[in-house]
């Protein structure tokens, strides 16, 4: 353990005489260093740093000048010396450390600027292991940590876009204040926390560690929500660098910031229709508080949303559409004419930006791509005093070993419905119910504590669906229906029938399977088991 020592009290302000700059985005550095090369700081850089601001006709002095050694080992041992942290850690005002400084001739470095490795980068562009590892900085974290903890002296900026703060405090005060030096020092910590983390768990999928001892998540700051779920919650919208597409990374073209609440339902809409192959056929998906309340293909996108609308819309007035393929100026109009919160689609045609654009608290994001709902990946929740992580469910049901265990086998078209069904169910909150006809949902029962009611509220649904559309006859009459889970008793089963269902699937696994199967043979209903239970919390 280290002993305490009690040491003099900083000033506020602390001149910034020499800034040592090492960074891998050079973004706004040529500007940055002139504005501290005119104001009287000291230049110091490595590498291809140094190289650019001699390029700008600026003067600077090489890391190597300071310690005496070159760069050596392709560059991986430049600034681990101590003429380097020992500028960055003296404690200026003590004067066992100003003799020490003097004695092995280390000058303060009033000013750090690094920006890491690109690790990340590297790896999301599928880099192979080896090149993985040569962008794992090790220099970069080691002096940004110094610093940060010497932040009583030493600035340390991680991020470009503190440049312009660090440059208003040196032009106008001659230096850097504490307040800025601690607001910078924190943000340094994060950001080595969140770069640890990236290749932690980077190297933990590498070795196909699925638990290691020790788990971290970092991410940086996209937006400050106005609030979270609730006016009175305080949120925040981080993004990992993943490049999976979606909310995260997609581009807002137009309307108010989202919410908290759009967020997650946009994520929700999207991962839900990305199920759908936009080769094969249009899909549409109409989210509500996370909950799907419409899916469906058709022969156009236009033909999709309205059969999607037609499941349930009166839950889809302010919800959330998602489509798999670039939304057109025809399925624009449809959308148009009732009050929508987001429409996130891979692209959007000039005459959908158009039309949309006249809705202008209508917010509409382009992803550029779909996500692969077959793709790995983590999910992690928090709970108090942990965190639970799992891999994406990621299981599709067309890769699935289909059961057939009833006397009817189901025909063609409800096979293909049964698969429709169950792809939505995936992304239904369990207990999930979910009947499907001609490739749109017509009812959904979500998030109950027993399946049976999940299975009459979502016959409910439709013959209010079918009510508000003047027909005579729910949607559920000729249907096929979807569960998340096995039934545990035939009820639910039973209560699927009544409401019109003509084949089940579901993913077996009860211990009254056997009476189950029974109860479909008697009303003459076809049953699939996938195996595959699609759970969601």
């Amino acid at each position: 353990m280290v002993s305490l020592k009690a040491h003099p009290k900083a000033a506020d302000v602390q001149r910034v005489r020499r800034a040592l700059i090492s960074v891998s985005d050079k973004t706004g550095l040529i500007e940055f260093a002139r504005a501290l090369h005119d104001a009287g700081v000291e230049l110091v850089s490595t590498g291809g740093t140094a190289k650019a601001i001699k390029d700008a006709a600026l003067p600077v002095k090489d890391v190597a000048d300071l310690t005496g050694f070159p760069e050596m080992m392709d560059g991986r041992v430049k600034t681990l010396h101590p003429t380097v942290h020992g500028g960055l850690l003296a404690i200026r005002d003590d004067a066992e450390h100003a003799a020490a400084m003097k004695e092995h001739g280390i000058g303060g470095i009033d000013l750090l600027v690094v920006n890491l490795y690109p690790f990340e980068a590297t790896v999301a562009k599928g880099a192979a292991y080896d090149e993985c590892v040569e962008n794992i900085d090790i220099g970069g974290p080691a002096m940004i940590r110094a610093a940060a903890k010497n932040h009583a002296y030493v600035a340390v900026v991680v991020d470009a876009a503190d440049y312009a703060a660090v440059l208003d405090e040196v032009k106008t005060k001659n230096g850097t204040s504490l307040a800025l030096r601690t607001k910078l020092a924190q943000k340094a910590y994060a950001r080595t926390a969140a770069y640890d983390a990236a290749i932690s768990n980077w190297m933990a999928d590498a070795l196909g560690e699925t638990a290691p001892d020790y788990r971290a998540f970092g991410g940086s700051l996209k937006q400050t929500l106005r609030y979270g779920e609730n006016p009175h919650q305080v949120a925040s919208f981080y993004v990992t660098g993943e490049k999976r597409p979606g909310v995260s990374n997609a581009e807002q073209l137009q309307g108010k910031e989202l919410s908290y609440n759009n967020i997650n339902d946009t994520d929700a809409a999207f991962e839900l229709v990305a199920e759908f192959d936009p080769k094969l056929a249009p899909a549409i998906a109409i989210i509500k508080h996370a909950n799907p309340c419409g899916v469906a293909t058709g022969e156009t996108l236009a033909d999709a949303y309205k059969k999607a609308l037609a499941c349930d819309p009166v839950s889809a007035f302010g919800g959330i559409i998602a489509s798999n393929r670039p939304l057109d100026g025809e399925t624009a109009e449809e959308i148009a004419r009732i009050f929508t919160e987001v429409i996130i689609a891979p692209d959007a045609d000039e005459d959908a930006r158009r039309i949309i654009g006249a809705k202008k608290n209508l917010r509409l994001l382009i992803t550029h791509g779909l996500p692969d709902a077959g793709s790995p990946g983590l999910y992690y929740k928090s709970v108090a005093g942990g965190m639970l992580v799992q891999s994406r469910d990621n299981g599709r049901v067309d890769a699935l070993d289909l059961k057939v265990v009833t006397k009817r086998a189901p025909s063609q078209q409800e096979m293909e419905d049964l698969k429709f069904a169950f792809r939505v169910c995936k992304h239904v909150k369990s207990n999930a119910i979910v009947y499907v006809r001609n490739g749109a949902t017509v009812g959904i029962g979500a998030g109950q504590m027993s399946r049976v009611d999940s299975a009459r509220i979502a016959a409910r649904k439709a013959q209010d669906a079918a009510e508000a559309a003047g027909e005579k006859t729910p949607a559920t009459i000729g249907s096929v229906v979807a569960s998340d889970a096995f039934f545990p008793f035939a009820d639910g089963l039973l209560s699927a029938a009544e409401a019109g269902a003509t084949a089940v699937i579901q993913p077996g696994g009860s211990v009254r399977d056997d009476e189950v199967i029974a109860a479909a043979d008697e009303k003459n209903l076809a049953m699939v088991m996938t195996g595959m239970r699609h759970f969601r919390h």
